[in-house]
């Protein structure tokens, strides 16, 4: 997919946000299309970002958007609790569709289909495990952000593969630069600004470390590590299996 075939979106602006971590993540198991709920940590990560990313929209006009999936929608709830705006579901920035993967963890997949495994691992097409193809997954993700309202900048709470192959197509990047960009991390977040009549990678896979135990550090110790508490690029743990779908 290129930069000329893609539709006219109606906000200048993206904050593409992988939501936080689930049981199934912390254990590497596929989830796709089905539906486990964040874990204690994953609603942390969602609570100790949100913040940080209000502070990063500038006070202009944003609308949220989010995959109705359970653990995309509650990490868009800690940010319009912060923002007072209303959250859009849309089930069109549901994950990829795993078919026969959904639900098997790595080494499930490794051991029972293991060239299905090898093609994934290598960034391949994967044939026989049913579910969605990457052009039908980009299709209804840009469907969905056509559909929303003319403002300043929008944020999309998604899913690993979703966000990876939504962030490739709005770049004019085509199967053959498929992972030139690492994967989201859980609660990492991408921006994108439209720049003429293209797409520009501002940031990627920023996330919000939480804060050490500093002993005898008061207030004022905590303010002064929360500032550099937004490394980019934190990579995600290698069991994460939505991570690189």
């Amino acid at each position: 997919m290129t930069a000329s075939v893609l539709p006219d979106l109606p906000v200048p602006r993206l904050v593409v946000w992988r939501h936080g971590r689930t049981a199934w993540n912390a254990t590497g198991r596929f989830q796709g299309q089905l539906d486990p709920p964040l874990d204690g940590e994953g609603r942390a990560q969602a609570t100790r970002t949100a913040p940080h990313l209000v502070a990063g929209l500038g006070g202009g006009s944003a609308v949220v958007v989010s995959s109705d999936l359970v653990r995309a929608a509650n990490t868009a709830a800690a940010l319009t609790a912060l923002l007072g705006v209303p959250l859009r579901l849309d089930e069109r920035l549901r994950e990829h569709g795993l078919g026969s993967w959904e639900g098997l963890t790595r080494d499930e997949v490794a051991d029972r289909h293991p060239e299905q495994y090898a093609d994934w691992l290598a960034g391949r097409p994967v044939h026989g495990r049913g579910g969605e193809q990457n052009a039908a997954v980009v299709a209804r993700a840009l469907a969905a952000l056509a559909d929303l309202p003319a403002v300043d900048v929008a944020v999309v709470v998604t899913h690993g593969g979703t966000a990876g192959r939504l962030i490739e197509a709005l770049l004019g990047l085509g199967p053959e630069h498929r992972r030139v960009f690492g994967p989201l991390s859980n609660c990492g977040w991408s921006e994108l600004a439209r720049q003429g009549e293209r797409w520009r990678l501002l940031r990627h896979n920023c996330s919000v470390a939480a804060l050490p135990a500093v002993e005898g550090a008061g207030q004022a110790g905590a303010r002064e590590l929360d500032g550099g508490a937004t490394p980019e690029g934190a990579a995600p743990p290698a069991q994460d299996a939505d991570a690189v779908p």
